[in-house]
């Protein structure tokens, strides 16, 4: 089966970030700007509702037979052939913080695979898109970097405080962060951010609460030359671990994380 022509989505994704963009950057450092605690005890703003709503209008104007998978507002249309996956605001505790390690996270599905994702980081003004046989970063080509060992790895994770113990992997957590070269907490959707555009090594998180926080990442890891994964090795989804990483390094990476 030959892959699905791209183009006309992939210029859409940039009116969608021209539609999201300025709502981030309206409230980022907005010292007025209200957090609300959601049921499941994670932040919301006006900047994630504004901005999803923005994308959602576009989407149903312009694609009204696509299905909608979002954070904020629900699914549309779960049966659609094609399915836009929005998270708005990935990273809302870094962005009410005023840090911008944030960005807003866009995917596309047709019949349920992830074929063209991106990252718009509004404040830096970067926006990088992969669809699994390239990545761009603000319209040029990103690779991953050829870093051979461990030792050598730049390392990245959302925060090292979040240990799931239903998934029993504090330990193999530890084993991989004591073998890396350097460890950062530069997470969230920024961390795969840094890791297809070879600035950074391997992002790894224990947890990827749901499907937004995760598909959109698939095709720019995989367009940069890397493999993402979950900490089994099995493919990525909502409630798993997620792993990012060169094939050389996530290779390395996933034998500590199984040892």
């Amino acid at each position: 089966m030959s892959s699905p022509d791209l183009t006309v989505y992939r210029a859409f994704i940039a009116e969608l970030v021209a539609a999201s963009g300025p709502l981030a950057q309206k409230y980022f450092w907005d010292p007025a700007l209200a957090v609300e605690q959601k049921s499941d005890l994670t932040p919301v703003t006006a900047a994630d509702r504004g901005a999803e709503a923005a994308m959602r209008q576009l989407i149903n104007a312009r694609f009204p037979q696509h299905g909608i998978l979002a954070e904020e507002y629900g699914p549309e249309r779960a049966d659609a052939e094609w399915t836009w996956v929005l998270d708005p605001i990935d990273g809302t505790k870094s962005f009410v913080h005023g840090v911008p390690l944030f960005g807003t996270l866009i995917g596309l599905l047709h019949e349920g695979q992830p074929v063209l994702g991106a990252i718009h980081q509004p404040i830096l003004n970067l926006l990088c898109v992969g669809d699994g046989a390239a990545t761009t970063l603000n319209g040029a080509p990103v690779r991953m970097r050829d870093t051979r060992t461990l030792a050598e790895a730049t390392v990245l994770t959302t925060s090292v405080g979040m240990d799931i113990p239903q998934l029993n992997n504090s330990a193999a957590r530890q084993r991989l962060l004591h073998a890396a070269g350097l460890v950062r907490t530069w997470g969230d959707c920024f961390g795969y951010l840094l890791v297809a555009t070879g600035r950074a090594d391997i992002m790894g998180d224990n947890v990827a609460h749901q499907a937004w926080d995760v598909l959109p990442l698939v095709p720019i890891i995989r367009g940069a030359g890397g493999v993402i994964t979950d900490w089994q090795g099995g493919e990525v989804g909502a409630g798993k671990s997620c792993l990012a990483a060169s094939p050389r390094l996530h290779r390395l990476a996933l034998d500590l994380l199984l040892t």
